[in-house]
């Protein structure tokens, strides 16, 4: 049997997402998302049902893998294959467990590009979910998942809506004025230090959401 994609896309309120905020010794802020990652042991919206097991096991690696590694990156959006694209990477893994049937996560949004897209949103009150993202097998009669992989978490909006707001936000911004710029220079910008690339994009992407909310 091959293993297959696997995509779990948990709202906001399923989720039960808590976005907290800390400064640093230096007084930069960094933003979190915390919440659940990963369901187990409930039929979800894509008829499939994680044992709790396989839960407990693809847990144990990401937490192994964080451990060795400082984090898993993870992108904005919905991407169709496993691979970790490196201009839509938006936040790192910091910490998973489980916690009853269900997998609970902490992510930190860094600033790349996407980060800085995601910041915004979350700073001006948008509603983002998770979707987790790896591999395994589904029986075809049951739903029941084996051989699970998580491989990272997303950052989501609706992924069958046609605006949903990462994917419209983005191309929203591209389709500004010197938008395309914005994010080219994003890409070789230290964030940290340039307040004015980031006071641009700033007001350039809230713009965007209060468009997207008035449609």
């Amino acid at each position: 049997m091959s293993r297959i994609l696997l995509q779990e896309y948990l709202t906001p309120v399923l989720a039960r997402t808590i976005v907290e905020s800390s400064e640093d010794g230096h007084g930069k802020k960094n933003l979190y998302m915390k919440g659940v990652f990963i369901q187990g042991d409930v039929r979800n919206a894509n008829e499939r049902v994680y044992p709790v097991n396989e839960i407990s096991n693809a847990v144990k690696t990401m937490k192994q893998i964080i451990q060795e590694q400082g984090g898993i990156l993870g992108e904005i959006d919905h991407p169709d294959d496993l691979k970790i694209n490196l201009d839509r990477v938006s936040h790192s893994i910091v910490d998973i467990d489980m916690e009853g049937p269900n997998g609970i996560g902490k992510l930190k949004i860094i600033p790349t590009p996407m980060g800085q897209l995601a910041a915004t949103m979350l700073e001006n009150g948008v509603k983002l979910g998770v979707s987790s993202r790896g591999s395994g097998n589904v029986d075809e009669a049951t739903g029941k998942v084996s051989d699970f992989e998580i491989v990272t978490v997303d950052i989501v909006a609706q992924p069958s809506a046609p605006n949903a707001y990462p994917k419209a936000i983005y191309e929203g911004l591209m389709g500004m004025k010197h938008g395309h710029r914005v994010l080219e220079n994003l890409r070789g910008a230290n964030l940290d230090k340039d307040a004015q690339v980031q006071k641009y994009l700033r007001e350039s992407v809230t713009k965007l959401i209060k468009d997207l909310k008035l449609k």
